[in-house]
């Protein structure tokens, strides 16, 4: 049995340890700190500051400040960001994700679905276009290894050349 003058000196110590966490995990970091623990650019900061992504106290000479734990906040919107999620997107579940782990955000997996159909959409897209481009380019090569002049498919109107003006 823990008596109970062990039971104050262990909350005692606890709470001594917790300050002198909590005041290092607060230690002030001006803007550049942030951008080089980071990898953000200072405009970027001041960018997801605007938004109300990430929150600063103000120096008595104006400087921003942050604490340390802005410096997860900055990098789990970067990975969002990397996603392809807009920060208006990410302002909607920065906060569950930031207190929660990803599965106990309800908003996110239909955002993670929304943004996979965008991707797909874009990846037939990219492909329809590599085709065409695949096929311009044979067309071309064809054309030239036959000595013939190089023609755009019929249907397709270029605008004409304009004329310099004269002076």
């Amino acid at each position: 049995m823990i008596k109970e003058k062990d039971k104050w000196s262990f909350r005692k110590l606890s709470c001594t340890v917790f300050r002198k966490i909590s005041k290092e995990k607060v230690k002030p970091m001006r803007i550049s700190e942030l951008s080089k623990l980071t990898g953000a650019s200072i405009r970027s900061l001041r960018y997801y500051e605007s938004k109300g992504l990430i929150a600063t106290q103000r120096e008595e000479n104006g400087y921003r400040v942050y604490n340390q734990m802005v410096v997860e906040r900055v990098k789990t919107i970067q990975f969002y960001l990397s996603l392809g999620f807009t920060t208006e997107q990410i302002e909607g579940f920065l906060n569950c994700v930031m207190k929660n782990q990803e599965s106990q955000c309800d908003d996110l997996l239909p955002l993670y679905t929304e943004k996979l159909q965008e991707i797909e959409k874009q990846i037939d897209m990219l492909q329809m276009l590599q085709a065409n481009l695949k096929d311009r380019i044979a067309y071309i090569e064809e054309q030239r290894s036959q000595g013939l002049p190089v023609r755009l498919p019929p249907g397709i109107v270029t605008p004409p050349i304009a004329e310099p003006a004269a002076n």
